[in-house]
């Protein structure tokens, strides 16, 4: 469907409703005029990547993909599950129908979703499950085989040892070991046990026994056995579709490279702030700004700081007076910069879990915060301030990217949509419409209910508010530079 059809379609009432999504967050532009710069700065950039309004007649469902359907009966469901229970049991014949339709897509052969491919071959066939079990643990047991090899056998060892048969075949396994020749490694593991009392000594044998024991040996040679299967070589063949495998020299590549573009956004993101502290300061004549980065909380502040944001990017800083010979600032702005606009709804519920432990500071103590520019001293004051959720964020937090705006975004992040390919549900009637095209789709049932109940699915009842949230709040550089340099 051409990009322009498919933001007209979605802009047309969302399954039948009057009214337009509620829970939508209310526009930025539509916030009551601010008698400060900085909030009248904030009001004026574009928002290049907030959503449109999305609305979709029943009818026209079948016309989405089944990405954007599932995302907008999700939300819908969202929204009315605290409100009425009839309009959220209307929803839930569409939502397998659409699941269904999501399922078929990623099993086509030609544009379907390798990863749900390969899942779908591990469960088929025993031979792949095998493969993928004994490959989740491999890394483990090759690390375990070269520690116990090099506790009885690394060279430095094992050359003080006296000439012999003992320091032959350690040698030996040193060397099979090295080269991942695990049915050679076993061979000499068991022809060492074999060696007369006298000639091995009795650590050496006894850490020998612990390491054909532990299994580890017999299991990589499985491995390597299932190599050659027809099967396991086209499972791999779509996992090496997908992209880069973890730990790769490709992957790590990739990272790099995401970083790098990361911290040219931040440094971007930092030269609109200098110059705008700098507008500040001339605005407000009896008051300094500054701007700092890479801004570390302190394990002071009293709340859990698990998967919480503990380092802010870009911080603007307001001047808020002394403490005996120290300066003290109030936090005006946190800026995030993110190298892609995916990043950023992947991100927020960390940020916002981040300013709800800044909000747990004491109002009348101060906080040495380490920065790339040495250490500030934050007023609690400022930290208990800061908005934690809903419109007022806006005011306080921008996610930065320099990615183009995309002219039909993606509505089911790709997490989300790998939760509901992944359920086990789902990956059986995968496994039923291989066999019969014409499978009965309400075996799908349960992850609805999954969904509208289970503590683990609700990242994904709430994924297309985060999506929203974190489009609004997100600005291109080009944008924040000119709006804080005009």
């Amino acid at each position: 469907m051409p990009d322009s059809t498919h933001t007209a379609l979605l802009q047309c009432v969302i399954f039948g409703a009057p009214a337009m999504l509620r829970g939508r967050m209310h526009s930025l532009h539509s916030m009551p005029p601010s008698s400060s710069l900085l909030d009248r700065t904030l009001s004026a950039i574009a928002r290049r990547y907030r959503l449109p309004e999305f609305q979709i007649d029943s009818s026209q469902i079948q016309e989405l993909s089944p990405e954007t359907a599932l995302a907008l009966i999700i939300e819908q469901a969202r929204i009315e599950k605290t409100r009425d229970s009839t309009a959220v049991a209307a929803l839930q014949q569409r939502f397998i129908d659409s699941l269904a339709r999501l399922i078929a897509s990623a099993m086509h052969p030609r544009t379907g979703d390798a990863v749900f491919q390969a899942t779908l071959l591990r469960y088929r066939e025993p031979t792949v499950s095998e493969y993928a079990s004994l490959s989740s643990q491999a890394e483990r047991d090759r690390r375990s085989i070269h520690a116990a090899v090099n506790s009885m056998a690394h060279p430095e060892r094992h050359q003080r040892m006296p000439p012999g048969e003992q320091r032959e075949w350690l040698g030996r396994l040193y060397e099979a070991a090295a080269a991942s020749s695990w049915a050679q490694a076993e061979d000499i593991a068991r022809r060492l046990l074999d060696l007369a009392d006298a000639d091995i000594e009795t650590s050496v044998k006894r850490r020998t026994q612990q390491l054909l024991d532990s299994g580890a040996l017999a299991r990589l040679q499985r491995l390597q056995a299932l190599e050659d299967d027809e099967l396991v070589r086209r499972y791999r063949s779509l996992w090496d579709r997908h992209g880069p495998r973890s730990g790769s020299a490709a992957a790590a590549a990739q990272g790099v490279a995401s970083k790098h573009r990361g911290a040219e956004v931040e440094a971007l993101a930092t030269r609109a702030l200098e110059a705008f502290a700098e507008r500040l300061g001339k605005e407000e004549a009896h008051t300094s700004y500054r701007v700092v980065t890479s801004m570390r909380v302190p394990a002071s502040i009293p709340s859990s700081h698990e998967h919480a944001k503990t380092e802010w990017d870009v911080v603007l800083l307001r001047h808020a007076g002394t403490s005996g010979d120290t300066a003290t600032w109030d936090i005006r702005l946190l800026v995030e910069a993110k190298a892609s606009v995916d990043a950023a709804s992947t991100d927020l519920p960390r940020l916002l879990r981040g300013l709800r432990l800044l909000a747990h500071a004491d109002a009348n103590a101060n906080y040495a915060f380490e920065t790339q520019q040495g250490a500030v001293h934050v007023r609690g004051a400022s930290l208990t301030a800061l908005p934690t959720e809903g419109d007022r964020l806006a005011n306080t937090v921008l996610y930065c990217c320099d990615a183009p705006a995309d002219s039909s975004p993606r509505l089911l992040n790709a997490a989300s949509r790998m939760q509901l390919l992944s359920a086990p549900e789902s990956v059986a009637y995968a496994s039923m419409l291989t066999d019969n095209p014409h499978a009965d789709a309400c075996t799908l049932e349960p992850v609805w209910h999954a969904l509208l109940e289970s503590p683990r699915w609700r990242v994904i009842l709430d994924q297309y508010a985060i999506l929203r949230q974190a489009r609004d709040l997100m600005v291109h550089t080009d944008d924040l530079l000119a709006a804080m340099r005009s």
